[in-house]
């Protein structure tokens, strides 16, 4: 990676402003899945260590723009307490007075977590005063929050420019590291596994691995666009009726560059996602008064096939709709499949790393990712702005 990461830093005695992800689930103000507080853990213990005065900065959930409690991180406060095993302050706000006068009197060692970022409309628009304000906290800024950085706002991407050292946290680079690894360098053969509802989600991934993966595998209700494309009747399955000519574009891409692009050749059907009337059919044989909502045990089986023999696998997107235990076993015996094999796996964020975490399988992936939409952008070759702005490695700047 050629941006500065956290090590490259002069830490001593000087305010580290950290954007980090906190976003994390809540229910009746308990956190019900503290793993992306967990995830920033080796960074945060890296500037105590250091004896930095570090200032932590988080989103969490959507307030619209203006304070909402439900929307505070003043529980995230008390739990990294807890796991640090060391008192975290809490600023009621992120900029302002009050702000600066807490990080004015934070020691060596000390962590001070401000407000949601989002209790700002500023935050979201990327607003240049507001990214002043923010970086006035700091003497460096470091950015943890991978799953936010394909987002230009204030804190991921417009801070950058008020601050001399702008550089990675350990959690971004082992993202970065990861997917360029996927992008650059992987091992052949390559299977990509693309899932999901819709198929203009993924255009452009699906693009890249054409220029990248030996087979695609999908799945999926965007599975259902293609096989119009291929002629074949999807009764009442989701398609994008504008999108099926994109699909035969893609489809003859891949045939003319080699690649393996494989459909589903059975589902699961149902008159209704609410019904509890399935049945496995031949995709080609599909009731015209039901729809596909998983796939089926012939394409577990060469799908499955497929992955055992790749050395390389990248997964985004779920089977089927997982969430409904009745059409989740496809999503599960492909991530069993993905964890049984010797591969270098990745799993790109969202559905698919929360399907990996309910199959009981994710100590057997290399690496899952943090951030379902900025790990989507990345593996289809977009820049990133939260990695943009970070500073270029050279001389390293000291206090």
């Amino acid at each position: 990676m050629n941006k500065l990461g956290i090590s490259d830093l002069d830490l001593r005695d000087r305010r580290v402003f950290m954007r980090v992800d906190f976003n994390v689930p809540l229910a009746d103000g308990q956190i019900t899945d503290d793993s992306r507080i967990q995830a920033a853990l080796p960074s945060i213990r890296y500037v105590i260590e250091k004896d930095g005065k570090l200032v932590l900065a988080s989103h969490l959930g959507r307030p619209k723009g203006k304070p909402d409690p439900k929307y505070s991180l003043k529980p995230v406060a008390t739990r990294l307490g807890e796991l640090l095993r060391t008192p975290v302050r809490f600023a009621p706000e992120c900029v302002g007075p009050e702000v600066e006068q807490m990080v004015s009197v934070l020691l060596r060692g000390g962590v001070l977590l401000l407000e949601n970022l989002r209790f700002h409309a500023e935050e979201e628009k990327n607003d240049p005063e507001f990214a002043k304000q923010l970086a006035k906290l700091c003497d460096v800024y470091v950015n943890d929050a991978f799953g936010a950085a394909h987002r230009a706002h204030a804190s991921t991407a417009g801070i950058a420019a008020y601050v001399k050292q702008a550089a990675a946290g350990f959690l971004m680079q082992k993202e970065i590291e990861s997917l360029t690894h996927a992008l650059t360098s992987a091992e052949k053969p390559y299977v990509a596994i693309v899932g999901g509802a819709k198929i203009s989600d993924k255009i452009e991934l699906i693009e890249s691995f054409l220029n990248i993966a030996n087979s695609i595998l999908i799945g999926g209700a965007m599975a259902y666009t293609f096989l119009r494309a291929r002629g074949i009747a999807t009764g009442k399955s989701l398609v994008e009726r504008d999108k099926i000519d994109r699909a035969k574009d893609l489809l003859a891409k891949a045939a003319a560059k080699n690649v393996s692009l494989e459909l589903p050749v059975d589902h699961v059907v149902a008159p209704s996602l609410e019904s509890t009337n399935s049945h496995v059919t031949s995709v080609t044989d599909t009731p015209p008064d039901e729809m596909g909502l998983d796939i089926g045990p012939e394409t577990i089986r060469g799908f499955s096939g497929i992955i055992r023999q790749a050395k390389t696998i990248v997964w985004n997107g779920p089977m089927g709709v997982f969430e409904n235990p009745k059409f989740a076993e496809g999503t599960f015996a492909i991530a069993r499949a993905v964890a049984d094999s010797k591969a270098f796996s990745i799993v790109g964020g969202g559905d698919s790393a929360a399907a990996v975490a309910e199959s009981g399988v994710a100590s057997k992936i290399t690496h899952i990712s943090t951030g379902g939409g900025a790990s989507l952008e990345f593996l289809s070759g977009q820049k990133l702005p939260g990695i943009e702005v970070l500073t270029d490695k050279g001389p390293v700047l000291r206090k």
